[in-house]
């Protein structure tokens, strides 16, 4: 045996650990949700997203830009006037949305509706593990990605032109 070849089990297991990685890669991207935060301020560090009211639509307008629905971002600092917010999404009005790149907004409190904080979903990431796993699994399964080493080839013997002819 070589030094250094490929044994089935090798192989195996680099195929699983692959998998393994892709399916956790899958479920760090999971679902998300934005849930109201009940009575108290969001803390520092949190992703979050805050309603904007009429009145700050009009003031933000020229920062931010005109039609502005929900601002969500990370949340960089707090005081008794507003927050201080690196902007990563600005929904508007009509649905859409513009990805910002962490530009730090303050949004004073007279500006902004309700307040959510950002949340992995139990439920949803369960059933994405298993959409994930099942389709993972189904592709591994139809391509013969988890092999055994020994290939059937239908009883034909090799190169049948160099076994008839032999060489010269």
């Amino acid at each position: 045996m070589r030094h250094g070849a490929a044994t089935a089990g090798k192989r195996w297991t680099g195929r699983l650990r692959l998998a393994a990685v892709a399916l956790a890669g899958f479920l760090g991207w999971g679902c998300y949700t934005l849930e109201p935060v009940a009575g108290v301020d969001p803390k520092v560090g949190t992703r979050v997203a805050f309603d904007v009211n009429d009145v700050g639509r009009v003031a933000l307008g020229g920062t931010i830009g005109p039609e502005i629905g929900q601002v969500e971002g990370t949340l960089v600092e707090k005081d008794s006037a507003g927050y201080l917010v690196a902007v990563q999404t600005v929904r508007l009005l009509r649905g859409l949305e513009q990805p910002w790149s962490g530009e730090q907004v303050r949004l004073k409190k007279e500006y902004l509706g309700p307040a959510y904080e950002r949340r992995a979903s139990a439920g949803r990431s369960i059933g994405l593990a298993f959409i994930g796993g099942g389709g993972l699994g189904v592709f591994f399964l139809t391509r013969s990605l988890f092999g055994s080493g020994n290939e059937d080839n239908g009883g034909n013997p090799g190169d049948t032109v160099i076994t008839r002819l032999g060489r010269p």
